[in-house]
């Protein structure tokens, strides 16, 4: 289908360029973290606590968002997008509440240290060690000790399954299940390997041919971006992996290699739900589900994670 004629509007107004303007990350983060809706106009929910959690490298800001008064919790870990080197606590607020209330998860969202002043692994570990805390505070987080998920979207997804490889592989703690919202999953851009990214390569929001200066503040220091921990689309064993569900976007240059990850995992024998956004955008969370075309994400979202 065409693009939604409600997010089309929007794409009018972006001018479409064939240069490639510097990507300055300053400037990239007041477009990327501009404001959101007074907290009065976001869901509402039981709780919202901030907290600063120490670690061997940092302090990392998390907010705890509580669905309802309980004596337990599944609990959920949700890392937010921005291209490794945007977003904060703030700039995912709207897109956490619902989650959190839809599916009576307690959310931790995790503002792990950014590109380019903390390039890779910083943001992988932050995540990875938030979540281990999780687990080692589970009294006092009141986790039911059974449902520890991980979700994410964009870059954030590449981090959920980062961090899933992880857990798996070094055994400290259970990741249940994992949510990729339209997640960035191979960060080599060489070439263009998936037809989405000719497809959607201009003019919707995500630009293919910014892709590769965009990342490689997060990948200083020559990264191997064959490293699954890096592109985890590389991962060829995703055996013994949390069950998934992954989100694409029609209209988004990274919407291929979303799906053929879900396939890849599935071919694994993980259980894997794959969902296309028709009409929509890279972004769409936040932004655009108020529409009816899209604003049953949440519920879809909370029932795979309470399934």
């Amino acid at each position: 289908m065409p693009v939604h004629p409600q997010i089309k509007k929007i794409l009018d107004f972006i001018p479409i360029s064939d240069s490639k303007p510097k990507i300055i990350p300053e400037e990239h983060r007041k477009m990327f973290d501009a404001p959101v809706l007074p907290v009065e106009q976001r869901v509402q929910v039981y709780d919202v606590e901030e907290r600063m959690v120490p670690t061997a490298k940092a302090d990392i800001p998390v907010r705890i968002y509580t669905p309802e008064e309980s004596d337990s919790y599944p609990i959920l870990m949700y890392f937010h997008g921005g291209a490794f080197m945007s977003g904060t606590l703030e700039s995912h607020d709207e897109v956490v509440r619902p989650i959190c209330k839809e599916s009576g998860y307690k959310v931790i969202s995790v503002g792990y240290r950014l590109a380019p002043e903390h390039p890779y692994p910083a943001a992988l570990e932050d995540c990875y060690n938030l979540t281990k805390w999780a687990v080692e505070h589970k009294d006092e987080l009141k986790w039911d000790g059974k449902n520890l998920a991980v979700a994410g979207d964009s870059s954030g997804g590449n981090l959920v399954a980062a961090v899933s490889l992880m857990a798996r592989d070094k055994k400290e703690f259970t990741i249940t299940k994992q949510v990729l919202f339209y997640p960035s999953l191979d960060l080599d851009f060489s070439e263009f390997r998936y037809p989405s990214l000719v497809e959607n390569g201009k003019g919707y929001f995500v630009e293919s041919n910014q892709l590769a200066e965009i990342n490689s503040f997060y990948l200083l220091g020559n990264v191997d971006t064959d490293n699954p921990l890096v592109s985890p689309i590389r991962e060829e064993n995703l055996e013994n992996l949390p069950a998934a569900l992954v989100i694409t976007a029609e209209y988004d240059p990274l919407r291929d290699e979303g799906e053929l990850f879900a396939e890849n995992l599935k071919k694994c024998g993980v259980h894997a739900d794959l969902k296309r956004y028709e009409g929509a955008t890279h972004g769409f969370l936040g932004k655009f589900t108020h529409l009816d075309e899209y604003k049953d994400v949440y519920k879809l979202t909370a029932d795979f994670l309470t399934s």
